[in-house]
């Protein structure tokens, strides 16, 4: 069992979504360190989702439209802000020769927010979680804990990787201003492709 959550958990955590987006182009934009922070910040995310999901208050959202609803709207909100941000060399992600140097707790803040107003992720841990405890485990909250560190710790590893591989392309990037156009357009087009994926999610 805990060889399929290790497998499942690395598969999740490989596709790119919302964390994995912010924290390449950070590290395209401000380079390896930066991307360290935007991967902290992104798995921090994590904690309130995942400790909704063991408590069981993300069922709430399962079981109300209405705060899913507005959950969501907020989390669409904060991602057309980031799209937009990126085509105007500013917020977090900046694409721009003098780009001004975000401090380590900002960029992690951002990427906290990313994965905090995801109510999707609430409901993928009440689903994913429980099929790795079993029915007879005596401390089932305890393991689901466990399982929770776990992925966290699979989710910095594999985005401190991404960022890294970001940053090697940093410079290239900065020194090519048709690329760097083009690289501005194409994030912050996926920021607002992700942002309507979940417009139009539902429980």
């Amino acid at each position: 069992m805990w060889a399929e959550f290790l497998i499942t958990s690395l598969i999740v955590v490989l596709m790119p979504g919302t964390g994995v987006l912010y924290t390449v182009g950070i590290g395209l934009a401000q380079g390896a360190w930066p991307s360290v922070a935007a991967a902290f910040g992104c798995t921090i995310g994590i904690v309130p989702q995942v400790t909704a999901a063991i408590l069981g208050v993300a069922a709430l959202l399962q079981t109300s439209p209405l705060a899913f609803t507005l959950f969501k709207l907020v989390g669409v909100a904060y991602l057309l802000y980031l799209a937009w941000s990126v085509l105007q060399d500013g917020g977090p992600i900046q694409f721009a020769q003098q780009a001004e140097q975000k401090s380590a707790f900002k960029t992690a803040i951002s990427g906290f927010l990313i994965n905090i107003l995801n109510p999707k992720l609430s409901i993928f841990f009440l689903a994913f979680l429980p099929q790795f405890v079993p029915a007879d485990a005596t401390a089932p909250l305890a393991r689901r804990g466990v399982l929770s560190a776990i992925f966290m710790a699979i989710t910095f590893a594999v985005f401190v990787i991404y960022g890294a591989f970001a940053a090697r392309l940093r410079t290239s990037l900065l020194e090519n201003e048709h690329l760097m156009t083009w690289a501005k357009r194409a994030f912050a087009l996926a920021f607002v492709a992700l942002g309507l994926r979940m417009l139009f999610a539902t429980v």
